[in-house]
């Protein structure tokens, strides 16, 4: 036996074989989409194989973008728990910084966006339809106040809960 095609139990892997989705996200889109297409929503269009801020051409399709799916659906991909006593005496400083991040995120990627900030008891909870944005929110804020910032990925439900307290 001298070459690995000869091993007992060893198969080639074929490149025509399905592999199974490491993570499955139902908001993924399955197939291309025709070009243009506008999303009826929002307006972000799909060209050239992705999702960008621009005006439509005459005759586009018109579906649902992932994000506004998501929003309707009320099904957040990020959570970002914000709270304690230091977020109390800043909160509006604190959730100008976490607008103005998601519009600089917004402006280059339509799909990020914050779907919504609810007060909890000890703070706010801040929704995200992208776990990159949810991602990039935390680290905003441990970057600008420091504090205490934490990480819960759940690869069964492919969302991100941050915590970030100070």
């Amino acid at each position: 036996m001298n070459s690995r095609l000869e091993l007992p139990g060893f198969q080639p892997v074929r490149r025509d074989q399905l592999r199974p989705e490491r993570v499955h996200d139902t908001y993924k889109l399955q197939k291309k989409l025709a070009e243009p297409t506008v999303c009826s929503e929002c307006g972000a269009v799909y060209h050239a194989g992705r999702w960008q801020w621009g005006a439509p051409t005459a005759g586009a399709e018109r579906v649902v973008c992932p994000a506004c799916q998501r929003i309707r659906d009320d099904y957040p991909a990020g959570f970002v728990e914000v709270g304690g006593d230091f977020f109390s005496a800043h909160r509006d400083e604190i959730m100008s910084l976490l607008r103005h991040r998601e519009g600089r995120e917004k402006g280059e990627h339509p799909l990020a966006r914050i779907m919504a900030v609810t007060d909890t008891p000890t703070g706010v909870r801040v929704t995200t339809t992208d776990l990159h944005l949810a991602r990039d929110l935390g680290d905003a804020l441990h970057h600008a106040y420091q504090g205490d910032l934490a990480f819960h990925y759940n690869e069964a439900e492919n969302r991100l809960r941050v915590h970030w307290q100070r």
